[in-house]
């Protein structure tokens, strides 16, 4: 039988060591950190109230529960129409282009008192992992329009005297992100 032995260097050893778990913490960082919706920095919308408060912040009275939510993809594929949403979107701070494949929740509010209205006029909430990654406010008239979540300036601010009514139709065409079945 034949033995062998080997003198081991602890201080090289621990160097050794010291750097590989440095390169894991590197890798980690670097490509672990993704970009999931924590990195927002959009408040947490955990809960229907904490959604209307995050439109009342923007000075939106809005209907308490939502008109409609469901679960939407988000396109992988860049379209022209997807381009240009995700233009409103970067424009307000976000960028959907991140989550693209993924599966959000699309909640949608009436908002009572949108300047001037003559028609329904809901806000649209892109939601992931409780954070608001996106969305729009969007006037259903014939010459209405899609708009970030901030109040249109230069406009006194009134209650709308339009009756709730059940236009998903409309607010359906005004997000790109199929819906998932």
């Amino acid at each position: 039988m034949m033995v062998m032995t080997a003198k081991v260097d602890m201080k090289k050893t621990m160097l050794a060591l010291a750097a590989v778990a440095a390169l894991i913490v590197s890798l980690i960082l670097l490509l672990g950190g993704g970009t999931g919706a924590e990195e927002t920095g959009a408040p947490a919308v955990s809960d229907n109230d904490a959604r209307v408060k995050f439109l009342t912040d923007f000075g939106w009275d809005v209907t308490t529960s939502p008109k409609e939510s469901s679960q939407v993809k988000i396109p992988e594929d860049a379209g022209q129409v997807f381009q240009r949403y995700n233009a409103l979107q970067k424009s307000q701070g976000y960028d959907l282009s991140q989550f693209a494949g993924k599966k959000v929740m699309r909640y949608v509010y009436q908002i009572n008192n949108y300047p001037g209205a003559t028609a329904p006029v809901y806000a649209t909430l892109l939601v992931y992992k409780n954070q608001v990654i996106g969305g729009d406010i969007t006037d259903t008239a014939a010459k209405g329009r899609i708009q970030g979540f901030q109040m249109p300036q230069g406009s006194s601010v009134t209650q709308s005297t339009t009756p709730p009514s059940s236009t998903a139709a409309a607010t359906q065409s005004t997000v790109p992100p199929q819906a998932t079945q």
